[in-house]
């Protein structure tokens, strides 16, 4: 390894976080496409930002990659169809978050028939890439949901100087990441010089936690590539500390560069994208075929064959967990998502979207006694964003609606790091979420 080629070492230290135990239990498990389910369900909500409105309807006859869903606005992504088949209905279905929202099912012929209208586009300006990302339906695919084409639509003044390729992957049991830098890299190798050319930026960091080496030494191929002349892209090694991922401490890890209460990783000069989405849409510019499959990790003391999988999105969970081998009993908990950050779900009805990168399954699922806040600080010590969650319930509990927008509450991005370190087991997620609505409410 030369000196030019270095593995970079972060640029800002994480403050604050938590170590938490890997369970990286399907790191060697090399990813297995799912067979095609009898139906999928496939919510219009995918992302963040207004739902699509059905562009089908029952009979119709669709195919891989047929769009079923769109809306003319700008924070949104179209939807388009996972399996071939025939539309059966348009429903409400309820969602992980506790909201509802329409679903197309689609009953599968079982021939996973592509559409015969899918051709490859041709990429030549940033308009093209914006394009592209749009009608491939990309989304960021580390959790948030935020639509890709709406990242890539940069003020003519607004000048990107890094692409930070956020692979840390730092919650608990998840894998799908680390898989795709080994099972898709030549897709993240193309993506991400693809997109540096496109946009014009100065330098890639391709970020991923030091519990990876063996994708730590493939993405250093990416760097070593004949085309970085001028040794703009680089492998910087993280420490393994959740929460590493999260877009703003990334920011920080890589550049060390903050990015303020409601402003965006471009107004401090950075575009932040999942290795996952890099893959996905340099797969969808050379083949044309949506995002209409997503790979997770399933785990869980519930799952007697952990597996990483490629799923068509619309499966139900029970499908997920069947295919792994789930216990005799129903699981007591059910995650979708980490640990950390994911969304306990009460059955397994709820089906794959696009956001979804892992669904865990475990029988314990005794809650920790709570117990009145000491005022350790200990909260307020694990809060990679600085904040006082304590003071933030107390402000809460006493509808001091003022104080806890001073306390800058709605830059929680919760992670759960606080609730971790409280002795107290006080629900600080729940507090926080609350607290965040709240001021959303009142700001209108």
């Amino acid at each position: 390894m030369s000196n030019k080629e270095r593995i970079l070492s972060p640029a800002g230290n994480i403050r604050g976080g938590t170590y938490l135990p890997h369970n990286k239990n399907t790191s060697k498990c090399e990813s297995v496409v799912i067979p095609a389910p009898e139906r999928v369900i496939i919510p219009l909500r995918q992302h963040i930002g207004a739902a699509c409105e059905p562009t089908v309807q029952k009979g119709d006859t669709v195919y891989v990659g047929t769009k079923i869903g769109d809306i003319d606005r700008l924070v949104s992504a179209p939807i388009h169809s996972s399996v071939s088949g025939t539309v059966e209905k348009i429903e409400a279905i309820p969602m992980p978050d506790g909201s509802v929202c329409d679903a197309v099912f689609i009953l599968s012929d079982g021939n996973m028939t592509p559409d015969p209208s899918i051709k490859p586009p041709t990429i030549k300006t940033k308009d093209d890439l914006i394009t592209a990302a749009r009608e491939c339906g990309l989304v960021g695919l580390g959790g948030a949901g935020f639509p890709t084409h709406v990242k890539f639509r940069i003020k003519d003044d607004v000048h990107l100087d890094t692409l930070i390729v956020n692979g840390a992957e730092c919650e608990p049991y998840i894998t799908a990441d680390e898989r795709c830098c080994l099972e898709n890299f030549n897709d993240v190798l193309e993506g991400v010089y693809l997109i540096k050319e496109i946009l014009g930026i100065d330098k890639v960091v391709i970020a991923i936690e030091n519990n990876k080496e063996e994708a730590i030494q493939k993405l250093y191929s990416i760097a070593s590539d004949a085309r970085d002349e001028d040794d703009t892209v680089k492998v910087m090694r993280l420490k393994a500390k959740y929460p590493q991922g999260a877009e703003k401490v990334i920011i920080y890890s890589t550049v060390k560069r903050k990015v303020p209460l409601g402003k965006l990783p471009s107004d401090v000069g950075c575009i932040v994208m999942n290795v996952s989405s890099v893959a996905a849409l340099y797969k969808y510019i050379t083949t044309g075929m949506p995002l209409v499959s997503r790979r997770l990790t399933v785990d869980g003391t519930a799952i007697n064959e952990p597996k990483n999988l490629i799923v068509p999105i619309g499966t139900t969970l029970k499908e997920v967990l069947s295919y792994c081998k789930m216990g005799e009993n129903e699981p007591t908990r059910i995650i979708m998502g980490g640990p950390m950050m994911g969304t306990s779900v009460p059955n397994t009805d709820y089906v794959i979207t696009k956001t979804n990168n892992a669904v865990l399954a475990f029988y314990e699922s005794t809650l920790p006694e709570t117990t009145p806040c000491i005022r350790c600080g200990r909260c307020a010590a694990a809060c990679p964003m600085k904040l006082n969650p304590a003071s933030i319930e107390q402000a809460l509990n006493a509808g001091a609606t003022e104080k806890y927008k001073k306390l800058y509450a709605d830059y929680c991005m919760e992670c759960g790091s606080c609730a971790v370190g409280c002795p107290a087991r006080r629900p600080l997620v729940q507090v926080m979420r609350t607290a965040k609505k709240e001021i959303r409410r009142i700001n209108g």
